[in-house]
């Protein structure tokens, strides 16, 4: 009988401690039935520590936040727990019902693997008017909002669009994607510059609220009746106050994200009045000045000169056309060359546009140039003006005379004017070039075959001098370990370095370049990663106490800024607080 007891005890034995070493790898979410306009977390646990950690294609999900690590290890009575977790905070992408994959580790070399899971999106749902709901005082602190300068505007009128963000004073934004941008249809539009601009302090329906000018666009209606001005949307990651407290009183914030939109603006535009509008009008609208302007009046035959036709003001100078010059024909006339200098700001398109002609007269002679008119629709009177130029007359002095025979066979010759040809036609135009010799020079006893021959002589005294250096420096022993050190600390590091800016990414990043160091220099795993094991290890290798009492500070900071704002300041000195302490310790540590 006793040998019996025995044998069911050492069984019972046998079997407990194959179930405690049994690996776990699980995956568990939040909740399984959500609305579209919620958020679902995923947690993937695991009762030993693994490597090459693979998440699934969250693809009917935006990934709003995570992978979040934590890392739970603690002794109970001589038992080892342990438990590993990475989490991921998702916004489904629509309605439908959808599946999340499995995830997989390597675990002591085995290959483990989660259970799918079913998730339900149904429709929007109500947001919770509860005041610790970080959802709701999210919903209620922040808003995103359109102004527009004009809602009934003349067709091809300027307006402006002034994207302003709305954030209650008590929440604190980290960071915006913008997520759906407005096409504009049925718009002539520009954005103008914003960067630089500066949070403000103002009021939103009677509050004290910080805003930022996100976006500013001038725009310019093409078609009258109502038109749809398409809403911006944006996704902001922002941190909300609870109801919570940390040790020394400071109220602790929570992250979530939120969905704003500008929201759909409708404006209504009006057609231009027809009672009065010229026959040659071609659609400018605005306050213009019109000039016709030659290069010179008095020239001789087949020279050429300059005659521009410009128009100056503000209003919609890039969607028209600028009158045609009519000249006669026995001027040669070249195709204009079109230039623009306009300016668009929040009052509109401001400049100048013009047309320069390049003209050539053939026979001496004085020749007329008729005035030419420009009409535009003037939105301060809301009439439409003209303006016109004065008749200018280009006297040509010298040249050959036009006489009545060439005048009659240029009749016959569809009417157009012959081109008479002469040595100076194209007298004004200038040529120039360049020369190389055909004969080429021969590379012997030349300057670059001397120091090339000499080179090697010279480089021998310097390759000694580098040798007697690099003597010295590996003879200088205790300065070779403070460099060493210093190279050790800059490669943990040189990852956190590349996040400076980016809090919850720098701090992630700096954690783990300290705990990859210590297990480099002290020879433990992960699960060995307690403060006292770490402060034994530490004191055991001769490392003054103050410099281990500086590490684990460094350690406290990395968790206690996920939760408190931090600037860059206050990082770029954990870094280099972090960089001097694991020098420090690489030194001292025999």
């Amino acid at each position: 009988m006793k040998l019996i007891k025995h044998t069911y005890l050492l069984l019972i034995l046998l079997v407990t401690s194959i179930a405690s070493a049994q690996v776990k790898f699980d995956a568990k979410v939040s909740k399984q039935k959500l609305g579209v306009n919620e958020r679902l977390r995923i947690d993937f646990e695991m009762n030993q520590d693994g490597d090459n950690f693979n998440p699934p294609d969250f693809s009917n999900f935006n990934v709003v936040g995570g992978p979040n690590q934590s890392v739970s290890n603690s002794w109970i009575n001589g038992v080892r727990s342990f438990k590993k977790t990475y989490s991921y905070f998702l916004a489904p992408k629509s309605r439908g019902n959808f599946t999340i994959a499995q995830a997989t580790i390597n675990i002591g070399g085995e290959t483990y693997k989660t259970v799918p899971i079913n998730i339900e999106v149904t429709a929007a749902v109500e947001v919770p008017k509860d005041p610790n709901n970080p959802d709701y005082i999210a919903s209620e602190g922040i808003h995103l909002i359109a102004e527009i300068s004009k809602t009934n505007p003349y067709l091809n009128e300027a307006i402006t669009v002034v994207y302003k963000l709305y954030v209650s004073p008590n929440i604190a934004v980290d960071n915006w994607n913008e997520m759906d941008s407005p096409r504009y249809n049925d718009f002539w539009s520009q954005n103008i510059d914003t960067q630089g601009q500066k949070v403000q302090n103002g009021t939103f329906k009677g509050e004290d609220y910080r805003f930022l000018v996100l976006k500013k666009v001038v725009l310019y209606p093409q078609k009258t009746g109502k038109l749809e001005i398409e809403p911006l949307s944006l996704d902001i990651a922002l941190r909300v106050p609870t109801n919570r407290r940390d040790i020394f009183g400071s109220v602790l914030m929570t992250r979530t994200n939120k969905v704003v939109s500008a929201g759909n603006n409708t404006i209504t535009v009006k057609p231009l009045p027809e009672q009065g509008k010229p026959l040659d009008f071609s659609g400018a609208v605005g306050n213009f000045t019109f000039d016709v302007i030659p290069s010179k009046k008095e020239l001789s035959a087949s020279e050429s000169l300059q005659l521009k036709v410009a128009v100056k003001g503000s209003g919609n100078l890039k969607l028209f056309k600028l009158p045609k010059v009519t000249l006669p024909s026995s001027l040669e006339v070249y195709e204009p060359e079109h230039k623009e200098e306009v300016n668009t700001t929040l009052a509109g398109m401001q400049g100048g546009i013009s047309d320069s002609y390049t003209i050539v007269p053939q026979f001496k002679g004085k020749y007329p140039i008729p005035s030419i008119s420009f009409s535009y629709f003037d939105l301060k009177t809301e009439t439409y003006k003209r303006l016109s130029s004065e008749e200018i007359v280009l006297d040509v002095l010298d040249g050959p005379i036009n006489n009545a025979n060439a005048n009659n066979g240029a009749v016959a010759n569809n009417g157009k004017q012959p081109v008479v040809l002469n040595k100076d036609q194209f007298a004004y135009i200038k040529t120039s070039t360049n020369f190389e010799s055909v004969h080429s020079t021969t590379f012997f006893k030349t300057t670059t075959f001397w120091s090339l021959l000499l080179l090697p002589f010279l480089a021998i005294p310097l390759a000694i001098v580098i040798r007697n250096k690099k003597a010295t420096r590996d003879a200088d022993v205790y300065g070779n370990k403070i460099r060493k050190a210093d190279k050790l600390a800059r490669k943990y590091l040189s990852s956190a370095k590349k996040s400076l800016g980016k809090k919850e990414a720098f701090y992630i990043a700096l954690e783990k370049a300290l705990h990859n160091y210590l297990k480099a220099k002290l020879h433990i795993e992960t699960y060995e990663l307690s403060k006292e094991r770490i402060d034994t290890l530490l004191i055991e290798k001769q490392v003054d106490a103050g410099v281990v009492k500086d590490f684990f500070s460094i350690l406290e900071s990395c968790e206690l800024a996920r939760y408190t704002p931090i600037d860059i300041v206050t990082m770029q000195e954990d870094y280099e607080k972090a960089a001097k302490t694991i020098s420090l310790i690489d030194k001292q540590a025999r």
